[in-house]
């Protein structure tokens, strides 16, 4: 397809599953703001990766059909990196170097993101993570900043509703991607700070379709519990060998994957399991005076009715990626990328799908463990715990 106008639609589409969407460009009179996104929009992240894409088309259209930003249209440039870290970093250098995009909001995964992120500081682009390790934002970077909340925050969350359960002794079994391995890491960092002691750490490999052999060590160690940190079929994978290996004490996932895709990979086995998730998931559940409600309703309404598919928090992050730079550059009141920098590291209250976001200079999130919500699955669906 090639280009029409500025306002049409430019896709290229290759052998690698390239995908570059500009949607709705500028006025004649003005250049558009240019968001680039690179998204596993294929591959192993794809549950990731696609409602992120299909979340930016929507909202750069609405955005546009309200009248743009600073009165210029918003160009989404979004290109699919399959999972694949260095295919990654190859399309972040094309954003930045060919596409002159104004600010990059992408990254489904810690690996992609990381590849990217040298890129960004050099060429001094703000750049929003959608991925969750918290090797992004720390050490914090000039340039980079995510929305999902971190590992070590799901670690903390996951830790105190066990502490609050009686439990004080918990095995760890983790995947070996990125974002698994730390984690892994930060859990084993935070536990003892939380009153657990890790007295089984278990690992499978990102082609393993059993883990009996690592359940059933951790059956007889004398876990109290068990965490699994990991996204993708993993878990699916782990929720199902833990019941088949009789393992009768509470399971927790992370939030790598709080989507109903995993309930229906996990089947039957995943009832009472609990992960830490953002309220995007239980919207309808939350209070009428929480202040995401609002958000969260309309987000999840927004997407429903126009993809006809079930939200995910990952969608979500994208929501927030996006929002977040449209508020920096309003802020900055120009596209001036140091400028809208400055206004991203300023933000104070704003509220999102993750949660109220704070950020500063020592902090390039913004949320706290208050963000996270404590879900169960209950009758083949999401549960608010706390």
């Amino acid at each position: 397809m090639g280009q029409h106008s500025r306002i049409g639609v430019v896709s290229r589409r290759g052998a690698a599953a390239l995908i570059a969407l500009l949607v709705a460009g500028g006025a004649a009179a003005q250049e558009p703001i240019r968001i680039g996104a690179f998204l596993s929009v294929t591959g192993p992240a794809s549950f990731l990766g696609d409602p992120e894409l299909k979340t930016l088309e929507l909202y750069v259209e609405r955005l546009n059909a309200a009248g743009g930003v600073l009165g210029r249209k918003l160009q989404l440039v979004a290109y699919d990196d399959a999972g694949d870290a260095e295919k990654a970093r190859t399309f972040a250098k094309r954003l930045l170097e060919q596409d002159k995009v104004d600010a990059i909001v992408g990254g489904s995964t810690t690996g992609t993101t990381m590849a990217a992120v040298p890129l960004a500081e050099a060429a001094g682009v703000p750049f929003v993570s959608l991925a969750g390790a918290v090797v992004i934002v720390e050490p914090v970077k000039k340039w980079v900043f995510k929305t999902p909340h971190t590992d070590r925050m799901a670690c903390e969350k996951v830790f105190v509703d066990m502490k609050a359960r009686g439990t004080t002794k918990a095995a760890l079994i983790s995947g070996s991607g990125g974002f698994d391995k730390s984690m892994r890491a930060e859990c084993l960092k935070v536990a003892s700070q939380r009153g657990i002691e890790i007295v089984a750490d278990e690992t499978y490999g990102a082609a393993d379709t059993d883990m009996t052999p690592q359940l059933t060590k951790i059956r007889a160690s004398g876990a109290q519990a068990v965490l699994n940190a990991g996204f993708g079929q993993g878990p699916a994978i782990v929720t199902r060998n833990h019941k088949q290996v009789g393992l009768t004490q509470p399971l927790y996932q992370s939030h790598g994957v709080a989507s109903k895709e995993y309930i229906k990979l996990s089947g039957p086995a995943a009832e009472g399991v609990r992960l830490p998730a953002a309220a995007l998931l239980v919207a309808d559940l939350l209070a009428v005076e929480d202040a995401q409600k609002p958000v969260v309703t309309g987000y999840r309404d927004a997407y429903e009715s126009r993809y006809k598919s079930e939200i995910s928090t990952f969608g979500g992050h994208a929501y927030d990626g996006l929002m977040l730079v449209v508020d920096a550059i309003k802020r900055a009141g120009s596209t001036d990328k140091a400028k809208v920098r400055d206004a991203l590291e300023a933000t104070k209250r704003y509220v999102g799908t993750g949660g109220v976001v704070n950020m500063s200079a020592t902090d390039h999130m913004g949320l706290d463990l208050s963000a996270f919500r404590m879900l169960e699955v209950r009758n083949g669906s999401w549960a608010l715990v706390n």
